[in-house]
C-alpha cells in the first residue's frame, strides 16, 4: 500500500482499531501511519529547537557570559540536550521503519517469524517488531 493509499483512507475523528476489524486493515493501517507521521513531525520540530539551542550556546560561550556556575549549569544543560537529541533520533530511525513497513505491507508482523504481533500489543506499541513471546 503506497503513503498516498493510506492517506486516501478516510477515518472517523474517533476511530480506534479494534479486534473485530480484519487484522492490519486500511483502517488499521490508515490509523497507525497518522499515529507514527505524528510523532515523527512532533520529534524534527524538537529536534530544530534542541539545534537552536545549541547554536546560540556555541555563541554565548563565544562571548563569555556568566560566571563558573553559570556557565557549568549551561553546559549541563546542552550535554542534556544532546543526550536527548540522540536518543529522539534513535526514535526517528524506529519511527521511519515502522514507516516502512506499513508501506510495504509488513507492519504489524513480526521481523523474525512474521506472525501476528497482535493489535493489543501494536496499540500499546506502536513501533513492536516482535511478538512478546519472541
Amino acid at each position: 500500500m503506497s503513503h498516498n493509499d493510506i492517506m486516501s483512507v478516510e477515518l472517523d475523528a474517533n476511530y480506534r482499531p479494534n479486534e473485530s476489524e480484519p487484522y492490519m486493515c486500511r483502517e488499521q493501517l490508515a490509523y497507525f501511519y497518522r499515529l507514527l507521521s505524528a510523532q515523527r513531525a512532533e520529534l524534527e520540530s524538537e529536534r530544530a529547537s534542541v539545534l537552536n539551542a545549541v547554536r546560540m550556546a556555541d555563541k554565548s560561550e563565544s562571548v563569555g557570559v556568566g560566571d563558573e556556575s553559570d556557565n557549568a549549569t549551561y553546559n549541563q544543560d546542552i550535554t542534556m540536550d544532546l543526550r536527548m537529541s540522540d536518543r529522539n533520533n534513535k526514535l526517528l530511525a524506529k519511527i521511519n521503519a515502522a514507516l516502512e513497513r506499513i508501506v510495504n505491507g509488513k507492519y504489524g508482523f513480526s521481523v523474525i517469524s512474521g506472525d501476528e504481533i497482535g493489535l493489543g500489543r501494536m496499540m500499546a506499541r506502536p513501533l513492536a517488531t516482535m511478538t512478546i513471546e519472541e
